[in-house]
């Protein structure tokens, strides 16, 4: 990928993630416009990066996403990366009830959101000489956390929309890119100060040396053995993971 001169919106850019790809992406001098749902967020980090701007999104809601890619397109035509990295986790027992509330709206956010994104802003991306889409899945995508079974289901789910989406895709100027996290630490789950959880800045790091080398899959060396896991024995690391997960190892 191309790591100068784009116009890029991320989704989520008010923290964790989609901040720190977007603090690295306006260091290195492309137009870069974050949204969320928090303006205060918002305006905390185009505070913090002059020149950079922002919108309220709210990626549950069609006509949020209706409008706001309106805006874009009319604002800033030269518009050439989609990052489609807000997401939410919230822990779950699939062995008893899962609350409806939080099974529709991690859909609609975590899966739904990217479809609907892309969806509204493909066409303006195909008329580019060169752009790209990333989506944000997870390494639980491909292992499961068991105890967020929705979290994990919606984020495999990513994966596999990204790979149809490159297919029909292929012959495009846009190119499909999926960044995989292993477990980073920042707000999610309050993963700050978790000491088996990947540095922040250290992940960033790495995701640009693998953004520069032009790779279609983002996997940093913590996430590899999570995304080389999937096949007929997989089940055998997903229960050793999740044990070790729950006896704090």
């Amino acid at each position: 990928m191309k790591l100068t001169g784009n116009t890029i919106f991320i989704t989520g850019g008010g923290s964790g993630i989609g901040r720190g790809l977007a603090e690295s992406f306006h260091r290195l001098g492309n137009q870069v416009i974050i949204s969320g749902r928090r303006k205060a967020k918002l305006d905390q980090v185009t505070l913090a990066n002059p020149g950079m701007q922002s919108l309220e999104l709210d990626v549950s809601d069609p006509a949020s996403i209706a409008a706001v890619s309106q805006k874009l397109i009319k604002d800033y035509p030269k518009l050439n990366v989609l990052i489609n990295n807000a997401g939410v986790m919230q822990l779950d027992d699939a062995a008893n009830t899962i609350h409806e509330e939080m099974l529709i709206s991690s859909m609609a956010i975590n899966f739904a959101g990217p479809i609907r994104m892309t969806s509204a802003l493909i066409g303006h991306l195909k008329e580019q000489d060169s752009s790209t889409v990333i989506n944000v899945s997870s390494g639980m995508g491909f292992v499961p956390f068991g105890m967020a079974s929705v979290y994990s289901a919606t984020k495999a789910a990513v994966h596999s929309y990204t790979l149809t989406l490159r297919y029909q895709l292929k012959n495009s100027s846009v190119q499909v890119l999926e960044l995989t996290p292993p477990w980073v630490r920042t707000d999610l789950l309050n993963s700050n100060n978790a000491p088996n959880a990947m540095p922040f800045d250290e992940f960033i790091n790495e995701v640009f040396e693998l953004l520069a080398a032009d790779n279609e899959e983002i996997l940093v060396e913590r996430v590899k053995t999570f995304r080389n896991n999937p096949g007929p024995n997989e089940g055998i690391f997903v229960t050793e993971y999740n044990d070790a997960m729950l006896s704090g190892n």
